[in-house]
Order: structure tokens, then C-alpha cells, then sequence
């Protein structure tokens, strides 16, 4: 729960509050789980001493009394002093074999997990018969019609929601079929029936006249290119990205793809070309060219059947006649199955469905739907015909123009890479991290846990002590338990800072390949646990062995000083000695931190791990962010009006220091007035609200908010003032009411109705169950509840 929530978290940087309370409950919890496990785990320890030194005790009297017999059992002090001790050495070796019980337990623990998921993965293809075999015809030439017949369908976590009532069409092989309706009409569920996401309540879904059911799920899949309304690319090349779509695709391929989708001209001007990181979840990218990238990855594998799930409705004007003249090529001599929210993109299919509350209502191409006086089709169609402006018709420009104005775009940002500068991304960002006295820092760090931790220092010191004179059970228990509490208590303290630290952090700290939310997710949950080894019972381990030496020279001087002497000798050496490897290990750990990881069997390495992972945890605490998310310091403007002026304005992203992306801008916007950014993708719409919300700060030139350089307000008060509905909305695992009043507190329950009323959502939501999760739902619903959002509470 913890780690879901830290990589959902890392998407929102405007209710820092909210997420660090949320962080700290479950936390909370996780702390208790580590006592307890620390608790047993001393107990077992204590319990394994305790029967090692009764193996002495129980020997050695029991030999005495043999010896002292006077029968043929009798035995001699040779064998006591060989067999006793071979015993309590045996029973002592489980010692040394604890640590490995508990990282089984741990394995055990884990595997029942994975265990759980591989059951649940296999019982979904319960009823597959696998009908295709290795050397068969069909195996690799699956074809044809796609039918649904007499479809219903419920979606598990919705039953009492109907979403396709006895949903009935056919589309034909190599033709392009159109599903149109309105929202929540059940067409983005039928493309997940045939990806076999879901199974149908009832009715058949069949291929050429074959059940669904009988093809193998991997290979029905790989038959499929899929297109989405909100693609998604991954923190890698862009090579890679399309890639993803073919595994074993050649260069040759990958780049015919790219042609194919009319990405491959954008890709070759960008800095690294098909090298270039696209970013995670393509950020370094617009709409249109992430579009691409998609598409392109989609038809690498050269699919039979083509979905397209609102493929274009959310691209600006040119960006969607490049993309659709793609797909429009994509389509010929393919199975093509259309979702559009634009009836004007598939005027030119072979076959249009209108669908409505899970049924087919009409059917026809498009022509023949447009003659049928008073039917649903045509009302929606002339209903969008008079939503449009004559300025929106105006801009529909041909194929010809599209290309022209994108190469325009593409010119320019060549022209700007040549007389770029580079910029260091680290100007301001952090200050130099002492690399000393780590170990003093995370105890201080730990400091309000001191009385626990002088608890388990005097139980080693007991225990140390008395190891030469046999330990005793209470204090192997005590040592384990007081240091499982410190080092749970520690580990969560480094976890709430370290989100808070990351909450305040730019965005452009996260733009950054190693502070993606996977190396954040390893950061906040393997990392911090290693830490825990240190300063738990690692360090008990290392306070019993230092007092368990010194009360062992201390007798042995007053036995013998002159043997002593000699043991000492060598204590140097061995100090050095795994003082130099606990050094070596921990330049290791910088240079392949994976690779010592799964070396990592003695201590020593632990150690170093542990103090690799501390000192990037204080890298994090003293980094200094250029732009602070939790800062309360700046200006709070009294009579604000709204009037907004970028002056003279340039702009590079830290981590493309070659691309300037604003040059001079200028722009004046008065209050109450409304204005509309258009222009080819990259050209820099997107970068401005970003400026606006304080993402980033201007790399020259200022932005005005009523006169006032916005880099002078408060952060929080300039972002509460704007209201902002993105092109790919981030929704959280959570009900809707709760992701409606998300980043407020105690949000009357009127309030967030009143809001989705506003939003013209409401009705939608009232017909729900009572209690819904957001991924659940249609996406094209998301981009309503942003808008809730955006009204305020």
C-alpha cells in the first residue's frame, strides 16, 4: 500500500499537505509490522542461545555422573571434552544460520504473493483449448471477420451496472468498421472484450466463425495494434518505445514503422534522434508526436487488426491530420474496428455502429445514416456541425497544408538547436554532501529513540560480557527487540522526510532519467530498509562483538598478560583489514550498486550498502530546489484581477539543454479575457502553462501576474488561483467524491456534488454504485473530473 501510494503521489506536487498525512498513516502501520517481526526474531535468538549453553550444562553434568558410575557405561574425561563441546557447537551453528531464516521467512512471505498473482494469471485462461499448435497453418495466419453475437456484459466490480445488453455487429476482414454513441455507451468495453481484458456475462465473440476462447491470449494479442486516446511511452529511447511493439524488430523495421506513422521526420531532428528519451510517460514529448510514437508502435508487428480508441480527439488541428492521414494508410488491407468522439474522422468507413446503452440502434455507412431523416446519427452529426465555429472550419486544412506547417515546426527547433548554449541543470539545485560522519548523522537521526537504544547497548554489553562465562536469554531477546523498535522507528523517519523532501523537489528534479517514480519507488522502500540494518540489530551485533573482545582481553590480562599480547596483535590486522573492505565496498556500491547487492552475504557489505543508502538520503535532506513546492515565503496579492504578461520570455528544459523551447515570447492577457494557443506540436503551448503553474522557471525574461514577477508570490497562493484541465489527467486510485475534494480537508459532501453538476457529470455518477473505484470507469469520463477540479469547493 505504502509503495502504490508513493508512485501515485509522484504525479501531483500541489497538496503537499494531504499527501505527507496519508504518507504517515501508512507508515504507521508498517513500523508495528517491523517491531513485531524484531520481537520474534529475538525470542528465536535468546530461545537458540539459551539451548546451546543447556548442551553444556546438561553434558557436562551428565558426564560427571558417568564417570563417577562404576559400570561398563563409565567414560573418561577425553570423551566429555571432545563430545559435549561438538554438541554445543552444533546447537551454536544455528546462530550463524538465523539471519538466512529470516530472509526464507521474508522469501516465504513474498512468494505467497507472487504465488497468489501466478493462480490468478493462470485462471484466466482457464477456458483456453489453445486450439493453435506449434507447426499449424493457422497458427500464424489468423484472419478474418470479427463477429459479436448476442454480447452482455457486466463489469465484476459493477454488477449491478449492465454495460452491453445483447450487442450484435459484424466486422468484416479488411474493411474499417466505426463505433460511435455517447459516452458510456459500452464502445471502449467491446475493444476490451476482444483484447480479452474481460470476459462476456454471455453471447459469443468469434473470428472467422472461431470462439474467441479458442486462441491463445499471447498470440490473439499479438495479432492486435492498438492506439489510445492517451498513449502510453515509457522513461526510454524512443527506439526502444516503438520497439516495445516487436521485440525482435530490425532497425529497418522500426524506422519503415516510424515512416508509416509520419513520425519518422520529427524523430531525425530531434537531439539524439530515434535515441532520444522520450521521457516517463513521454513527457519530453507533445500530444501529436507521442501519438506517433504509438502508432508506429502498433503497426511494428504489422497487426491483422487495428483498434483505434479515440486516436485523434485529443491533438491539436495539425497534429490530428498528420495522425489520422497515418491512420487512414494504417487501415487499408487491415480489420479495422474505429472509436471516434468526431462523426467527421469516419465518414469514409465501410460500416458505422451507433450504439446506445449497450445495444446496436442503427447501423449503415455513413451516407446512408445521413439519408435517414430524424435518426440518431444524423442529429449528432448536425449537432457537432453547430458546435463548430466558422473559425473552427476555417482551420481544417489539407494534408498538404499540415505538412507544411509541421515542417515549419521542425525547421525552427533545428534553427534553435544550432544557436542553443548549454545550460547546467545542476546550477542552484543541491550543495556538496559531507561524505564523513554518516554514521554520527543517522544517529542523531535516531536520537529520539535514544533510551531504547541504551536499553539494547547494555543488554550487548551484558551479553558480551558474559559470553565467555555463557549469555543469558533475556539478553539476546532484549538486544533484538529494543533495536527492532529504534531501526522501524528510524526507517519510517527516513521515508516521511525523504517524501516530504521529494514533494518539495521542481519538476524538473523528476524530468531527470534517475529520479523516475521507479528509482523513487526503490529509493523510499529497499533503500530505507537497508538503513535499518545499521543502526538496528546490525549495530547490536557490532556493540556485542566490540564488549564481548574487551571483557575477553580484560580476563584474559588477569589470567595471562603475556597471551594477551599476542591475541592483540592480530585484532589490528583484522580491524584494518575489514575496515579497508567495508571502504572498497562502499566505491563499489557508487559504481554497480545492483551488483554488490547481489553479492552481499557478510556484514561488512551490509554496512556499506547501508551507508551508500544513507548518504543519498542526506543528499536528498540538504538538496536545495529551485523551485521549494512547500515553501510559505512570497507575496499574496490583495486585489487581484487576473492580468498576465510574458515579458521577453526564454525557456530551455534542464534535461534538453540544447532545445530552446520559448525565444522572446511575448504575450498580454487581460483580465476576464479568453485566449487560445494553437500551433504544430513542440511548438511550446504546453511549456506555457507550465511556466504559468511555476513547473519551471523562465530561463530569461519574466512572467507578470498584475505587474508582479510570479517568481515573488506565494507558491501555493499562485497555484490555488489556477485551474488546470490537461490533456492526459491524473486520477487516483480512490472514489470519485474523494478524487472530486482531493488536496482539501473536511469537503462538505453538497460541495462536491454542487462541483460535479458544474462539470455536467453528475448524472453519470448518481447512476453508479455507492462506492466506485476511479479505474473502473470509461476514460473519456477522466478529463470531466478534472474539470470538478478546476471549479473549486
Amino acid at each position: 500500500m505504502v509503495h502504490n501510494l508513493t508512485n501515485d503521489r509522484l504525479f501531483l506536487m500541489k497538496s503537499l499537505s494531504t499527501q505527507d498525512q496519508q504518507y504517515e498513516r501508512e507508515l504507521y502501520s508498517t513500523r508495528w509490522s517491523n517491531v513485531r517481526q524484531g520481537v520474534l526474531y529475538g525470542v528465536f535468538i535468546g530461545w537458540l542461545s539459551l539451548m546451546t549453553y543447556l548442551v553444556y550444562a546438561v553434558g557436562f553434568i551428565f558426564s560427571s555422573l558417568l564417570m563417577s558410575s562404576k559400570d561398563d557405561h563409565r567414560v573418561n574425561i577425553t570423551d566429555i571434552l571432545i563430545i559435549v563441546p561438538i554438541f554445543a557447537q552444533c546447537m551454536g551453528m544455528f546462530n550463524y544460520m538465523i539471519p538466512f531464516f529470516q530472509s526464507f521467512s521474508e522469501a516465504r512471505g513474498a512468494a505467497a504473493e507472487v504465488f497468489r498473482l501466478i493462480e490468478e494469471g493462470n485462471n484466466v485462461d482457464v477456458n483456453e483449448k489453445v486450439v493453435w499448435k506449434e507447426y499449424t497453418e493457422s497458427f500464424y495466419n489468423i484472419d478474418g471477420d470479427i463477429e459479436f453475437d448476442n454480447v452482455n456484459f457486466t463489469y465484476p466490480s459493477r454488477k449491478d451496472a449492465s454495460v452491453l445488453r445483447n450487442l450484435s455487429f459484424i466486422a468484416r476482414a479488411g474493411q474499417t468498421t466505426a463505433l460511435v454513441g455517447s459516452n458510456g455507451s459500452g464502445k471502449s468495453t467491446c475493444i476490451s472484450l476482444f483484447l480479452r481484458y474481460y470476459e462476456p456475462s454471455s453471447g459469443q465473440i468469434r473470428i472467422s466463425g472461431q470462439q474467441l476462447t479458442d486462441y491463445n491470449v499471447q498470440q490473439l494479442r499479438q495479432s492486435i495494434g492498438v492506439v489510445n486516446q492517451e498513449p502510453i511511452l515509457f522513461g526510454i529511447s524512443i527506439y526502444e518505445n516503438i520497439r516495445f511493439g516487436k521485440v525482435n524488430a530490425t532497425r529497418a523495421e522500426i524506422e519503415q514503422a516510424a515512416r508509416d506513422a509520419n513520425a519518422h521526420n520529427f524523430i531525425m531532428q530531434l537531439p539524439n534522434k530515434y535515441e532520444t528519451l522520450a521521457g516517463e510517460r513521454g513527457i519530453q514529448l507533445s500530444g501529436g508526436e507521442k501519438q506517433r510514437i504509438a502508432l508506429a508502435r502498433a503497426l511494428v508487428k504489422q497487426p491483422k487488426f487495428l483498434l483505434l480508441d479515440e486516436a485523434t480527439s485529443a491533438l491539436d488541428n495539425i497534429s490530428e491530420r498528420l495522425v489520422q492521414e497515418a491512420l487512414d494508410r494504417a487501415c487499408k488491407g487491415r480489420t479495422t474496428i474505429v472509436i471516434a468522439h468526431r462523426l467527421t474522422t469516419i465518414q469514409n468507413a465501410h460500416q458505422i455502429y451507433l450504439l446506445d446503452n449497450g445495444s446496436v440502434i442503427e447501423q449503415g455507412t455513413h451516407k446512408t445514416l445521413m439519408a435517414k431523416q430524424g435518426g440518431r446519427y444524423q442529429l449528432m452529426v448536425k449537432r457537432q456541425q453547430m458546435e463548430r465555429t466558422d473559425d473552427d472550419k476555417n482551420d481544417i486544412m489539407s494534408m498538404e497544408k499540415a505538412t507544411e506547417e509541421d515542417e515549419k515546426s521542425i525547421i525552427e527547433r533545428t534553427r534553435l538547436l544550432s544557436i542553443s548554449q548549454p545550460v547546467d541543470v545542476n546550477k542552484q539545485s543541491s550543495k556538496p554532501m559531507r561524505k564523513r560522519f554518516v554514521f554520527l548523522r543517522l544517529l542523531s537521526m535516531n536520537s529520539p529513540e535514544w533510551i531504547t537504544i541504551l536499553i539494547g547497548c547494555i543488554a550487548c554489553v551484558l551479553n558480551g560480557a558474559a559470553q565467555p562465562m555463557f549469555a543469558v536469554l533475556l539478553a539476546k531477546t532484549v538486544d533484538y527487540t529494543a533495536f527492532a523498535i529504534s531501526g522501524s522507528q528510524l526507517t519510517q523517519r527516513i521515508r516521511s522526510k525523504a517524501f516530504a523532501c521529494l514533494l518539495r523537489q521542481e519538476v524538473a528534479y523528476f524530468d531527470r532519467s534517475d529520479n523516475n517514480s521507479g528509482a523513487i519507488y526503490n529509493r523510499l522502500s529497499s533503500d530505507a530498509s537497508a538503513i535499518q540494518e545499521m543502526t538496528g540489530t546490525r549495530l547490536g551485533a557490532i556493540c556485542e562483538a566490540l564488549s564481548m573482545m574487551f571483557f575477553g582481553l580484560l580476563l584474559g590480562s588477569f589470567i595471562s598478560w603475556q597471551l594477551t599480547l599476542i591475541a592483540v596483535g592480530p585484532l589490528f590486522i583484522i580491524a584494518i583489514v575489514t575496515y579497508t573492505d567495508v571502504r572498497v565496498r562502499l566505491w563499489m556500491n557508487h559504481q554497480s550498486n545492483q551488483i554488490v547487492e547481489r553479492a552481499c552475504t557478510v556484514r561488512s557489505n551490509r554496512i556499506a550498502s547501508s551507508l551508500s543508502a544513507a548518504k543519498m538520503f542526506f543528499d536528498l535532506f540538504e538538496r536545495i530546489p529551485t523551485i521549494d513546492n512547500s515553501s510559505t515565503e512570497g507575496q499574496e496579492l490583495i486585489d487581484f484581477r487576473g492580468e498576465i504578461k510574458f515579458d521577453n520570455v526564454k525557456f530551455i528544459y534542464p534535461t534538453r539543454p540544447t532545445s530552446i523551447i520559448l525565444n522572446q515570447f511575448q504575450l498580454d492577457i487581460k483580465p476576464s479575457q479568453r485566449v487560445a494557443l494553437v500551433g504544430t506540436s513542440g511548438c511550446g503551448k504546453s511549456t506555457i502553462i507550465q511556466l504559468l503553474e511555476r513547473f519551471y522557471d523562465t530561463t530569461s525574461g519574466q512572467i507578470l501576474l498584475d505587474g508582479v514577477d510570479i517568481r515573488l508570490l506565494n507558491i501555493h497562493w499562485l497555484r490555488s488561483h489556477f485551474g488546470l484541465v490537461s490533456q492526459e489527467p491524473v486520477l487516483f486510485d480512490l472514489t470519485i467524491a474523494e478524487n472530486i475534494a482531493y488536496g482539501l480537508e473536511n469537503v462538505p459532501m453538497e460541495h462536491i456534488i454542487n462541483a460535479a453538476r458544474k462539470a455536467n457529470i453528475h448524472q453519470f455518477i448518481d447512476r453508479l454504485p455507492q462506492v466506485k473505484k476511479i479505474q473502473n470507469y470509461i476514460i473519456y469520463y477522466i478529463p470531466y473530473y478534472c474539470i470538478i477540479l478546476t471549479l473549486g469547493l
